[in-house]
């Protein structure tokens, strides 16, 4: 089988002999030297493509692969969880079974298991608020509204950052997003339109539930601007924004690390 460089160069050699004209023949229209012309410019792109491809589909969604990486990589983080899990689970029991002995160790755990509820390593219920945040519907015909783009269309990180931060500023106790405890050292981040919490990948709707008093956080997101923003844009792209008061919620405690990977002191 003849190598697709090798076939290209030839057919170029062949058009360009072709293009010359012969003695005794009477000149050419523009016309036939076009025909030519472009024939040679065709199976020169063919060629040049089948050299590029090297048998492969060029156009192949991978969509599907990265699908499949994301959803590999999900599980292995949700074995690894369960094992850190399990480890922190035989420390405390170490530690339990050393204080019985050990009068120092005992003082320093009932000293820490005072301060576990402030650190949301407990699980605690009562009533509170719920906020949902969602993308907007996508049209039958695929178009979107003059002036939008797709990006006005998703929830992002600063939306979900502002629900947050207001909840803490109505006096919220206790949080969860998606089910997972939210504490001090926390980070909301969205990668897409996913959202990547304590190592988790969650997709919209985003549900962010508080304890606390409603009434107050409910005041506290009328007056934060990041929350009148994206309710704006819910009122006129259609993005979900919605608000529930709960008389009895439970959020579970929070069980993920706690080692501080980075910290600065304030200043003095």
């Amino acid at each position: 089988m003849e190598h697709p460089a090798s076939s290209w160069r030839a057919a170029l050699d062949r058009a360009g002999r072709a293009l010359l004209p012969r003695r005794g023949t009477p000149r050419r229209s523009p016309w036939s030297l076009l025909v030519p012309l472009v024939a040679l410019l065709a199976g020169l792109l063919f060629s040049m493509t089948a050299h590029a491809a090297q048998g492969t589909a060029l156009r192949d969604d991978r969509n599907p692969q990265l699908s499949s990486l994301i959803q590999d990589r999900q599980r292995q983080i949700d074995q690894q969880a369960k094992v850190a899990g399990g480890l922190r689970d035989q420390v405390e029991h170490q530690t339990d079974l050393a204080g019985g002995s050990d009068a120092d160790i005992a003082a320093l755990q009932q000293r820490a298991d005072t301060r576990r509820p402030a650190a949301g390593l407990t699980a605690v219920h009562g009533p509170g608020l719920t906020v949902r945040l969602d993308d907007a519907p996508r049209r039958p015909d695929a178009n979107l509204p003059p002036g939008v783009n797709p990006d006005d269309l998703v929830v992002h990180q600063q939306d979900v950052q502002a629900v947050v931060n207001a909840l803490w500023a109505g006096g919220a106790e206790a949080m969860e997003i998606m089910g997972v405890r939210v504490i001090s050292t926390s980070a909301v981040r969205c990668v897409g339109n996913t959202l990547l919490l304590n190592g988790r990948v969650y997709s919209p709707p985003f549900v962010v539930t508080a304890i606390g008093s409603p009434d107050a956080m409910t005041a506290a997101l009328g007056q934060s601007d990041g929350v009148r923003a994206f309710r704006l844009a819910a009122g006129t792209l259609g993005l979900g924004y919605q608000t529930r008061t709960e008389t009895d919620i439970a959020v579970p405690a929070y069980d993920g690390s706690t080692a501080l990977q980075y910290a600065q002191a304030p200043d003095q």
